[in-house]
């Protein structure tokens, strides 16, 4: 594909307009100089649509048993040289703030002792392939329950210790009853090439907005950007 012509059918496949949908085709594609502002343009589209006419807060994901776990959940990390890797020795937690009235910092046994959800869910990645996997965790909702978000938060921003990695929720995606955030997997501990020691995860949006390797949860009045989001990835990237 060149930078200069038309739009053709496939370009709009990529930019999932032709599907009618609100993806895109491939991690990393930024359309060229071309078709990169009509990129941004069917993004904003997609997320107000998604947001306003196709999200429902009470719609529950299908789940299904655990032996019907198929296709293999592939390594996804933007550091280099290998997934990235919590110090030894350095004890790692989870930092909750912002517009709160309790901050906390969260380590992963009080995790573990805070309201538990698992569910064997399809995942859906933006490349185009899914899988069938289990998922154990705290919802977002009960720590949520915990910090007492003001009046004035809207916004959940997630950050990462894989190299800055970040982006942000609306919160009522993130008060969804199937997010969470994630310490197993498959019925074993959470391991770093899926975002140990925590990740968040739910079956109502696209991979990439599923944050590995977590360090904070702050809340916003201010819509956070993201990663990938930065660069023309829809920003709500809703199921």
């Amino acid at each position: 594909m060149t930078d200069r012509g038309p739009l053709s059918r496939r370009d709009l496949l990529r930019l999932g307009v032709a599907g009618g949908t609100a993806t895109l085709a491939a991690c990393g594609w930024d359309g060229g100089r071309l078709i990169q502002p009509k990129l941004l343009t069917v993004s904003r589209l997609n997320d107000w649509v998604g947001e306003h006419l196709l999200f429902d807060p009470d719609r529950l994901a299908p789940t299904c048993p655990p032996d019907r776990r198929i296709g293999r959940m592939p390594s996804y990390f933007i550091s280099r040289g290998g997934p990235p890797v919590w110090p030894q020795g350095d004890e790692w937690a989870l930092t909750v703030g912002g517009l709160v009235r309790k901050p906390i910092r969260l380590t992963r046994p009080m995790l573990e002792k805070l309201p538990r959800v698992t569910y064997t869910v399809k995942h859906h990645c933006v490349e185009g392939w899914t899988a069938v996997a289990t998922w154990t965790g705290v919802p977002v909702r009960a720590v949520t329950e915990l910090v007492q978000p003001t009046a004035d938060a809207r916004y959940l921003r997630f950050d990462s210790f894989d190299s800055g990695f970040f982006n942000g929720w609306d919160l009522a995606s993130a008060m969804h009853p199937q997010t969470m955030l994630a310490y197993g997997f498959n019925d074993r501990p959470i391991t770093p090439d899926h975002g140990a020691p925590l990740r968040l995860y739910s079956p109502v949006k696209l991979g990439y907005k599923l944050t590995k390797y977590l360090t904070g949860m702050t809340f916003t009045q201010e819509r956070p950007g993201g990663h990938w989001e930065d660069q023309g990835y829809p920003w709500f990237a809703g199921i």
